[in-house]
């Protein structure tokens, strides 16, 4: 029996509109993404190598597939082993989890939710496959297991959010990501 605690607000609708903080980790924290540059000058900044840009791509990729989502870029951080970003869902004349299909896209997982979840399973699926194509090792895992959400409540939570995200390469040798912190 699966004993694994729910992440989730108990009782919330993942597909009701609003904004919502994500963070997606690696499998084993692996960093696979790229890496921080210029952290000795104070600017650093996130050099993306192909399979970040995979990442980037699939990311806003999913607002063109999905009528109820809009992404922001400066809302929205690679790091090394894991991203960052904010998901707004839009569409307001959706009730509960379950509503029309999306268009189908030969790389990306299909699911009639709109909830958060949906999203983000197709997000990540899309990203593994291609991924996978592209170095050669098909079903190996790219993500761990879940992801970290949180609804952002207010513009005061939602400022801090969007300068956490932004300042996150400057950050990195203090990030708990980092498998190489100090």
């Amino acid at each position: 029996m699966d004993q694994r605690r729910s992440l989730r607000l108990k009782g919330y609708d993942y597909a009701q509109p609003g904004a919502y903080f994500i963070t997606i980790c690696t499998h084993q924290h692996q960093c696979l993404f790229g890496e921080i540059v210029g952290a000795e000058f104070a600017s650093a900044q996130m050099r993306l190598n192909k399979l970040g840009e995979i990442v980037r791509e699939k990311w806003f990729r999913t607002a063109a597939l999905r009528a109820n989502v809009q992404l922001f870029d400066d809302e929205f951080v690679i790091m090394p082993n894991h991203v960052h970003g904010i998901i707004w869902i839009t569409d307001t004349d959706t009730v509960g989890a379950y509503c029309n299909t999306p268009p189908r896209d030969a790389e990306l997982f299909q699911s009639p939710s709109k909830t958060i979840g949906a999203i983000i399973r197709g997000f990540k699926s899309a990203v593994t496959k291609r991924i996978n194509i592209h170095r050669g090792t098909p079903y190996r895992p790219v993500w761990q297991r879940n992801y970290y959400e949180r609804i952002i409540r207010d513009e005061k939570e939602y400022d801090q959010i969007a300068a956490y995200i932004s300042s996150n390469p400057d950050n990195w040798e203090r990030d708990q990501e980092n498998p190489g912190k100090l």
